[in-house]
């Protein structure tokens, strides 16, 4: 053998060697990450089967067999929109999930109530139809019994996407409390007469009167405010006025990719003021605004918050079932523990820092949410009231008239 094939034999050897290590370094990251999750509840806060549920079986759960691999049944095997089932959640290391009752906005001023309590029905059964799996979870403490179960279940805890869900009545936003509901985005996609969609132009500039009153009196009852798809103006309003912590249960970093689903840098600092936190959402439009991206994409957003605030304001909201696109390596809601790898492959993080990440800061979120709930009613605060819907734009409603039967 002369010089030259010794040295072309040398270079393969380290180069097969450099791969053999990479492997290595790439599993140990990866056992340290299920590590984190076996000692941390990964709190997810935006997951869209139930509304899934609804288009593809229109509610009929019976025989809906979630606890089977859904890749190889139709119609979620051939929709781009279906990436959960309990399999991949278990895979995933999924301790708790804000399930999604979602109706869209052509529902406003129309049935938006009653299909949302549908959504919310429906959530109910499933979590009754796989007990020894799921628990309905709507505090820290069911959150921790759940994760601490042996077999451990995974929490289900409801948030309502869209404000006009409460067709402007402060008596449904109760009602929707005691049903179990745990946070509500202001707006979908849609104003409401109260709140400004990202989606369109400002109307309400900021929080009409009655808007107020809906952001106060989620602080009464202990519902977070969910400020995903929100107005910047309505955005701004919302953590100035709210006592309690506020979420994006499914929103990235706008500097990153200029969409209006995004979160700008100035919101995301006001933050640590608030206590509240960013849960990154894994759309490729909101991760590159571009059709495709990859795990490395959706780490950047992850680590631009960290240099942003710290890791002590970002979670988790990865919309799955949601979008018809996800990023190469998060393909369904089994990826869970190779976003924690690759966040640990950046360096950028301690493993203290991606317990926060995990669930912890949504946790510190929940109880101090529920601790102004406790002092709001200890201090006697009555609910909010007011005597007229702040416009009904034709909604199906009786008018009382208090005339006298003589």
């Amino acid at each position: 053998m002369n010089r030259c094939d010794r040295r072309l034999v040398a270079c393969a050897l380290f180069a097969i060697i450099a791969v053999v290590a990479a492997a290595s370094y790439d599993r140990e990251r990866l056992e340290i990450a299920k590590q984190i999750l076996e000692e941390v509840p990964l709190i997810d806060g935006h997951n869209d089967l139930p509304w899934n549920i609804r288009k593809f079986l229109r509610n009929q759960v019976n025989d809906f067999e979630l606890d089977t691999d859904l890749t190889v049944v139709e119609p979620w095997s051939i929709s781009k929109y279906s990436h959960t089932d309990l399999p991949r959640l278990r895979e995933g290391m999924v301790g708790a999930q804000f399930w999604s009752a979602f109706v869209p906005c052509g529902t406003q001023n129309r049935d938006a109530v009653q299909l949302t309590l549908e959504q919310i029905d429906v959530i109910k059964r499933l979590v009754e139809k796989y007990p020894q799996q799921l628990q309905f979870a709507t505090s820290v403490t069911d959150i921790l019994q759940s994760h601490g179960a042996r077999p451990r279940k995974i929490a289900s805890l409801i948030g309502i996407e869209g404000g006009h869900s409460i067709a402007n009545s402060l008596a449904v936003l109760r009602s929707y409390y005691q049903l179990g509901v745990r946070y509500m985005t202001l707006t979908h996609t849609c104003h409401t007469p109260w709140a400004d969609s990202a989606n369109e132009a400002p109307a309400a500039n900021g929080l009409t009167d009655f808007g107020e009153k809906v952001v106060r009196e989620m602080n009464r009852l202990g519902m977070i405010v969910d400020l995903s798809h929100v107005g910047e103006n309505s955005t701004r309003a919302a953590i100035k006025l709210s006592k309690a912590p506020v979420i994006f249960s499914h929103s990235s970093v706008y500097s990153l990719c200029n969409h209006n689903r995004n979160v700008p840098d100035d919101i995301i600092k006001s933050l640590k003021d608030n206590g509240g936190i960013i849960m990154v959402n894994f759309f490729p439009d909101f991760v590159k605004c571009a059709p495709n991206a990859t795990l490395s994409d959706v780490a950047e957003h992850f680590h631009h918050i960290k240099r942003l605030v710290g890791a002590d304001y970002v979670g988790i909201g990865g919309d799955f079932d949601g979008v018809n696109r996800v990023p190469r390596g998060l393909e369904d809601v089994s990826k869970y523990p190779e976003l924690f790898a690759e966040l640990l492959r950046s360096g950028q993080w301690s493993v203290q820092e991606l317990k926060n990440l995990a669930g912890l800061n949504m946790l510190r979120v929940m109880r101090q949410v529920e601790k102004v709930r406790d002092e709001m009613r200890t201090n006697g605060v009555e609910p909010e009231e007011h005597p007229d819907s702040p416009s009904d734009n034709g909604n199906c409603t009786s008018n009382a008239f208090y005339t006298e039967n003589v």
